[in-house]
């Protein structure tokens, strides 16, 4: 016999801080990505000088004249004619180093993508430690995301559960599994922590104060190289996140976070009397 019940799984701040961070990492990525435009390659070290781009978006014309976007990366060239490089803008081919539905707040607003870019990444910056703050005061960090020794002896079988799309039901369903809390926590510390930091050391006014972190990583070209291979990961992080949400019951998880209340299933056991 099964039987369900709601549980108030999500606490308000968790709830408010996620759907704060939902809008952040989306308006930082399409506005990241205005900016990316204004010279669509990555460069490693202090300098970028031509013909060294370690990753290019090229757009231009063929032999025969027709619209041509590359990706290089290194020595190797892909056609990505429509997608990166080149694309259409108003129905007009363009280059253009990521094509206009990715862009935001317009196709080609680079002054205002810059002023959404950092009013979002303060508050995505403040939000991050308010999360910090209260997931210490509150213990959820050490009660809820850091993985005990219990945690990491199931690693394999959480693995092989994630490959068969197998997830827990009943109170199991109420913990965060071991790749669930490994997942977090590198996306709010290293991944957060780190798109951060070289988002600072980017800035030509911070030189003379964190000069050392520049130095640290091989030189601004070298940071903003890594913000963007971050960002990419966040991508990928925020990605396996909602399919995830979608093989694991939209609606239920959905709700758990808009209201903390979440379903569980309990089986029962029928009791046979004589």
């Amino acid at each position: 016999m099964a039987t369900t019940r709601l549980v108030y799984r999500h606490r308000w701040p968790v709830r408010l801080m996620h759907w704060i961070n939902v809008v952040c990492l989306c308006v930082l990525l399409g506005s990241g990505l205005q900016i990316f435009n204004a010279h669509p390659s990555l460069y490693w070290g202090n300098r970028s000088d031509p013909g060294k781009a370690i990753l290019a978006l090229e757009g231009g014309r063929d032999a025969q004249g027709n619209p041509r976007g590359t990706t290089r990366i290194g020595t190797r060239a892909f056609d990505t004619t429509g997608v990166l490089g080149a694309s259409r803008v108003d129905g007009e081919w363009t280059a253009r180093g990521f094509p206009s539905w990715a862009t935001i707040p317009g196709p080609a607003w680079l002054a205002m993508g810059r002023r959404w870019h950092f009013f979002f990444a303060w508050l995505f910056v403040a939000n991050g430690i308010a999360y910090v703050g209260w997931s210490l005061a509150s213990r959820h960090l050490t009660r809820d995301l850091v993985p005990t020794r219990t945690d990491w002896r199931g690693l394999g079988r959480s693995i092989v559960d994630h490959l068969r799309f197998r997830h827990p039901h009943g109170e199991e369903a109420l913990r965060y599994n071991v790749l669930q809390r490994v997942a977090y926590l590198m996306a709010i510390f290293v991944f957060g922590g780190g798109i951060v930091l070289m988002g600072i050391a980017m800035s030509p006014r911070m030189d003379a104060v964190l000069h050392w972190l520049v130095d640290a990583v091989g030189g601004r070209q070298s940071a903003r190289t890594i913000h963007f291979l971050i960002a990419m990961a966040f991508v990928g992080f925020v990605l396996v996140h909602v399919f995830e949400v979608l093989v694991s019951g939209p609606l239920n998880q959905l709700r758990g976070m808009i209201t903390g209340w979440y379903r569980i299933r309990e089986e029962k056991r029928e009791t046979q009397h004589d």
